[in-house]
């Protein structure tokens, strides 16, 4: 059932477990070649060192998952449709649980990693898998969107601050031909920055927006030492919006997926050859009701630049491919239900009961 060479298989396992390299998390400016979310390496820590376990999704426990069917003979468009300035929509998702569990990094290995906050599908936790979270339930206003979302837990001295009510999450084009985005493969997962990134790392991150934020100050790598009272603390970040067509996750949880390039002779976004498949941008947009003296608020990664989060899609699959084909597609700044308030002509995607009619 391999789709690639054992050997290759064994070589990259070897060398994540051996750690014998540092992947770069490269600048800001995007280049003309692939540019996979690859998170710097630290003994015995990296995400990228964790050797899988058979089981689960990866029977054989090499840490890959082949997408059946791969989505082959693709090429990157390099169309240039007409100017939309919006081609999103949200899914809006509530905190469900904290736990020391991580479904990608220590798939069946419930309490091996360090806390998290999770949104989304309520059953998610450390031995999850696409049939489990596709049979789950949900926290998001999306009823068919299963997916499990989770990120470090925040902590104010010893107390976990967690964010109140349905959290923004987006779903963008990130390539200029917004028309080309295809729905995430069922089972798609992925992690976007690592707990050991250094602070130089986050900040050159091609998932960065504007760091922390809250009140006046933003474009923090790390958390401000004092926030105005009754403000929020905030972070946004985006996800890799390439796909290899291939695999539904790798060793490092990573190298599957890759940031939009720059076209040769101007500034439109286009997939690398090695990531043809253009899916969705998957923006975290998070907000924790911390404010006053920060000096003891810290994640359960570490310090504010070990920010990174996870995502593990179950949409079920007729909702997701409407709501892409609709707000994406379409060109249209939707909300949680697929509509556009200025442009009500086009519909909505969900019932009032957040499910397709």
């Amino acid at each position: 059932m391999h789709l690639r060479p054992r050997t290759l298989s064994a070589l990259l396992v070897s060398a994540a477990i051996a750690v014998t390299a540092a992947a770069g998390l490269g600048a800001t400016t995007l280049t003309a070649q692939a540019s996979p979310d690859s998170g710097a390496v630290h003994m015995n820590m990296d995400h990228s060192a964790v050797a899988a376990v058979a089981g689960g999704d990866d029977p054989d426990g090499d840490g890959y998952i082949p997408a059946v069917p791969q989505v082959t003979g693709v090429t990157p468009s390099w169309n240039n449709p007409p100017d939309r300035y919006f081609h999103e929509f949200q899914a809006n998702c509530s905190v469900t649980k904290t736990a020391p569990d991580d479904p990608i990094v220590y798939a069946g290995r419930p309490g091996a990693s360090h806390d998290h906050t999770f949104m989304g599908n309520t059953g998610t936790d450390g031995n999850s898998t696409t049939a489990s979270l596709s049979a789950g339930s949900t926290a998001c206003t999306a009823l068919g969107d299963l997916s499990g979302y989770w990120m470090p837990t925040l902590l104010n001295g010893s107390q976990k601050i967690l964010p109140t009510g349905p959290q923004v999450i987006y779903y963008k084009t990130g390539v200029t031909d917004y028309t080309s985005v295809r729905p995430f493969p069922k089972g798609l997962r992925f992690l976007v920055g690592s707990p050991t990134q250094t602070a130089a790392e986050f900040r050159a991150h091609k998932g960065w927006v504007e760091g922390w934020e809250c009140g006046d100050s933003f474009k923090n790598t790390e958390f401000p030492a004092n926030c105005p009272a009754g403000t929020q603390l905030n972070i946004r970040m985006q996800s890799p919006s390439c796909w290899d067509g291939k695999n539904l996750d790798v060793p490092d949880h990573k190298a599957h997926m890759a940031y939009p390039v720059t076209k040769p002779g101007n500034n439109d976004n286009v997939c690398p050859a090695s990531h043809p498949v253009a899916v969705p941008m998957v923006e975290f947009k998070m907000a924790f009701p911390v404010s006053g003296d920060m000096s003891q608020v810290r994640l359960s990664s570490g310090s504010g630049h070990t920010f990174h989060y996870d995502f593990f899609n179950a949409w079920d699959e007729r909702t997701l491919n409407a709501m892409v084909e609709h707000c994406i597609k379409g060109g249209l700044q939707c909300n949680n239900r697929g509509y556009d308030q200025f442009h009500p002509e086009a519909g909505t995607v969900l019932g009032p009961d957040g499910r397709l009619p």
